[in-house]
């Protein structure tokens, strides 16, 4: 039998320090993603158009486009979970200097 006293409370939502802070931490995160998949999918050759010459490069750059889309349309849409709030802010911090090393890197 379980005691009442002794339950689980109900997770608490996160302050609003750590709302903003982890909507911040998430927006930082997909902008880098953003610019790294922008450079990776850019073309090959000086011109961008001269991408038509090439069908790799037209792949890459219609791949990288939609890829750049979808992680834009991300960015506003905010989770929708209380605790993934906690979670971004935990992973941001953890993660963001791995990504700004990642695109340095890249770029």
């Amino acid at each position: 039998m379980m005691n009442p006293q002794k339950a689980p409370l109900k997770n608490t939502p996160p302050s609003r320090r750590v709302r903003i802070a982890g909507t911040i931490l998430r927006a930082l995160f997909i902008g880098i993603l953003i610019v790294v998949t922008a450079r990776v999918a850019s073309p090959q050759i000086e011109s961008f158009w001269s991408a038509y010459e090439t069908p790799g490069d037209l792949i890459r750059i219609a791949l990288g486009l939609s890829v750049c889309l979808w992680l834009g349309v991300h960015v506003f849409i905010l989770p929708k979970d209380p605790e993934a709030f906690r979670t971004w802010l935990y992973l941001g911090l953890a993660v963001l200097p791995l990504a700004l090393i990642c695109a340095y890197v890249i770029w």
